[in-house]
């Protein structure tokens, strides 16, 4: 018996139909009055034969084809037609699958789909994309995609010999499409076939899929994110209740594929045994791969930790296709990326970093994403997560394309991710990059590239509120975590709170001291005296917002040198010069980030294909400045005056900072919950001072608790032989002073020793 018309069948075969559940699975039809007659159909490609299978009942039902060699229906009488089974002969072969059409059990709510809708379901990343379920007790994956304009969407992957014709989804009313695939599981390689309204065809990636092939591959991998036990609940408690911005946060800015590789021969460490191979680097460094997440765990943490950073900030971890990128180009914003490893196995490093008492902070990409076919570009067959205008849709220096703010589930995708990195992996912050990329529209554009706003500004008013919907919403749910703005323009207010008309950051890298300290650093220090205003003029803005300042990956590239080749000098003045820089800046107020390689002084630049260059280590000045940052930190770590008023004018006093003919400047880091204060003096010049004098307001030992100059550092080892007693003479409009021994091209730090004082008091 034939109970379906020829058309529909036929937009079937030709995957045409926006709803397949109209036309396959069970349907109840009447015949001679039956109210329990079912017909059962199936699309079948390559099927020759097909039973129908009643477990329930031991029955099987042959099928017959309709209209088409590959299109089957039978009809069977019965109360209740569930759970049934095809046995699909396909040439020699033969096996029982579960029909995909009897399963139609959306997960996504009208609720879900409304806040989808206004762009404000947190998190759709547990709606939408790929997920591992059970419908009527049958396991399997139900997968979920929103391309509105589509004609038609379906599942292709290994499970169906990559054919589109098998696996058809269902639109709803949203543009949501969506199909449970029963008998599927953890580690099935999918994509969606994506026609639009023309018929062309695009086989794109899954925008919110947890895993991808490693590269040059590009499919969507089904994975579980629950299946790995945290042991960080401490960690996050105690993260809960602290403000970051009173804390020391030195990070150690990092790009995973290339601090340190492995050799392509050498097993990599995976767990429970597992042998998958491992990825290999690229033509550019042959016979090498990467470190796997878990290796980079044993071999990173224990260096960072040594060290004495509080953070690990990675370039971006989010799939990429192109290692030249450094992770900037995503294509799988919900995935890390498979270099290095399973989504998992990201996780235990994040759990070990915690385990160590070291924060997580990923750069994040909002601002723009690449072109690449398998990715987002032209989702549907429509500029759906992109503009349609190239004018605001294309950033043509970095050949990406720009996302529409406007649009909002475009926005609820990226407000969703950033919750996604917190929620799933645990991170502690997100630095987002390119912030001035997003809030200007003439952002690298030329006259008639750009369009206005609505006001006829040049202000990207929908990106300045989805960075304050995103700033506030992370914050909302995870307190006590960093969103960190890479923003080098005069936007005021960038880490202002929401609810003051701010962008909502907590912290914003402070370009305008990054380039004042390169430049001035740059110079023959006999120079320096007439550039004095280098070194001062962040303080006249420092309190204006909450400032990290940052030596980042952007400036040991392209040309720039290292840090250690931008300093003049012989050798000895090179090293010297790092010392006094970083000295200066983590005693100078605001958060520190300061990029790999520069704690052992790299000569060359960075290169995202080589290893750090760790055979240096085999030199003392190498060695001995590694020391200098395992010092310099301590310090940071232990003087709550460098970091707990890091935004409050109370925080900083010039003692002087107009010596610019020794190219000398002398201040006051004071403590928020105290009357501890640190003194610090540095002295920019090779030339030293035996009797150096500056005012100090209260009397008595200052212990020198850090000298750059230290012979364990490499220097010449000058100072103050542990300190100096201060005498009652002023200076500097402050009741006493002390008279220092200035080493040259070294900062030293001193501290009242209020003990000492007493005692010494009470002798007398």
């Amino acid at each position: 018996m034939t109970t379906i018309a020829p058309e529909q069948v036929n937009r079937i075969v030709w995957n045409q139909h926006h709803d397949p559940f109209e036309v396959l699975g069970a349907h109840l039809v009447e015949e001679n009055g039956k109210s329990n007659l079912w017909a059962v159909r199936a699309y079948l490609p390559n099927a020759s034969a097909v039973t129908v299978i009643l477990p329930e009942e031991r029955k099987e039902y042959p099928m017959e084809t309709v209209h088409d060699p590959h299109f089957f229906e039978c009809t069977i009488e019965t109360q209740e037609l569930i759970n049934y089974q095809f046995r699909v002969k396909e040439g020699e072969h033969e096996r029982v699958i579960y029909d995909p059409y009897a399963f139609y059990s959306p997960k996504l709510t009208e609720f879900d789909l409304h806040l989808f809708g206004e762009g404000n379901h947190h998190r759709i990343y547990e709606k939408l994309g790929a997920h591992l379920t059970d419908v009527n007790g049958i396991a399997g994956v139900y997968f979920a995609v929103w391309a509105p304009n589509a004609r038609n969407v379906s599942i292709i992957g290994d499970f169906n010999s990559w054919d589109g014709r098998k696996h058809q989804m269902r639109k709803g009313q949203t543009g949501i499409w969506e199909l449970f695939v029963p008998g599927l599981g953890v580690g099935e390689h999918y994509k969606y076939e994506i026609k639009n309204i023309e018929g062309h065809i695009y086989e794109k990636s899954d925008p919110y899929g947890f895993q991808q092939e490693p590269r040059p591959k590009t499919a969507s991998i089904v994975s579980d994110l629950k299946s790995y036990a945290w042991g960080d609940e401490d960690w996050l408690e105690s993260r809960r209740h602290t403000d970051p911005l009173t804390q020391p946060i030195s990070v150690y800015e990092m790009h995973l594929g290339s601090w340190l590789h492995a050799s392509s021969g050498e097993p990599a460490k995976l767990p429970n045994g597992e042998t998958e191979p491992v990825v290999t680097v690229s033509e550019l460094n042959p016979g090498a791969r990467f470190l796997t997440y878990r290796e980079l765990a044993d071999r990173l943490i224990p260096y960072v930790k040594d060290l004495g950073y509080t953070h690990i900030e990675i370039l971006p971890v989010a799939e990429h296709p192109f290692d030249g990128s450094w992770g900037y180009q995503v294509t799988g914003y919900y995935a890390p990326t498979s270099r290095y490893g399973k989504p998992e196995d990201f996780m235990y490093f994040v759990d070990q970093c915690h385990k160590n008492g070291i924060g997580v902070i990923v750069d994040w990409v909002p601002g723009h994403f690449p072109k690449d076919g398998h990715g987002l570009a032209f989702f549907d067959g429509t500029h759906l997560y992109e503009h349609a205008d190239p004018r605001k849709g294309e950033h043509k220096e970095w050949g990406t394309l720009v996302f529409n703010y406007s649009r909002n589930e475009v926005r609820n995708f990226l407000v969703a991710n950033a919750l996604f990195w917190f929620d799933k992996y645990h991170i502690d912050g997100i630095r987002v990059d390119a912030v001035a990329s997003m809030l200007y529209l003439d952002y690298c554009r030329n006259d008639g590239e750009w369009v206005t706003n609505q006001y006829g500004g040049r202000e990207n008013l929908e990106a300045a509120d989805f960075l304050r919907q995103v700033n506030h919403i992370i914050f909302s749910y995870f307190p006590g975590v960093v969103s960190i703005a890479e923003e080098s323009t005069a936007w005021p207010m960038v880490s202002w709170p929401t609810y003051t008309g701010g962008l909502g950051f907590n912290l914003k890298w402070n370009m305008g001291w990054m380039h004042d300290m390169l430049d001035y650093f740059s110079m023959d220090p006999w120079f320096r005296q007439f550039h004095q205003n280098n070194i001062t003029f962040s303080m006249w803005y420092h309190h204006s917002e909450n400032y990290m300042l940052a030596l980042s990956h952007d400036e040991v590239v392209h040309g720039k040198s290292n840090i250690i080749g931008k300093v003049p000098g012989d050798r000895w003045q090179k090293f010297a010069n790092v010392r006094c820089l970083f000295a200066y800046m983590f005693t100078h107020p605001g958060k520190k980030t300061m990029f790999m390689s520069m704690e052992f002084g790299q000569w060359s630049e960075w290169n995202v294909w080589s290893d750090l260059e760790w055979q240096l280590f085999q030199h003392e000045p190498h060695q001995q400045l590694k020391e200098f940052f395992k010092g310099l930190n301590h310090l940071y770590r232990s003087e709550p005056a460098l970091y707990t008023q890091d935004f409050a004018r109370e925080g900083f006093e010039w003692i002087d900072c107009s010596d610019n003919r020794h190219s000398v400047v002398s201040f006051i880091r004071r403590d928020k919950d105290s009357d501890n204060f640190v003194v610090t003096v540095c002295n920019f010049t090779p030339q030293p001072h035996s009797h150096y004098r500056i005012g100090v307001p209260e009397p008595g030992f200052y212990t020198e608790l850090f000298n750059s100059d230290a012979r364990q550092y490499g220097g010449s080892n000058m100072g103050n032989l542990g300190g100096k007693w201060t005498d009652n003479w002023s200076f500097h409009s402050r009741p006493y002073s002390l008279d220092l021994c200035l080493p040259p091209l070294g900062v030293l730090v001193l501290k009242l020793d209020k003990e000492k004082t007493a005692e010494a008091l009470a002798n007398s």
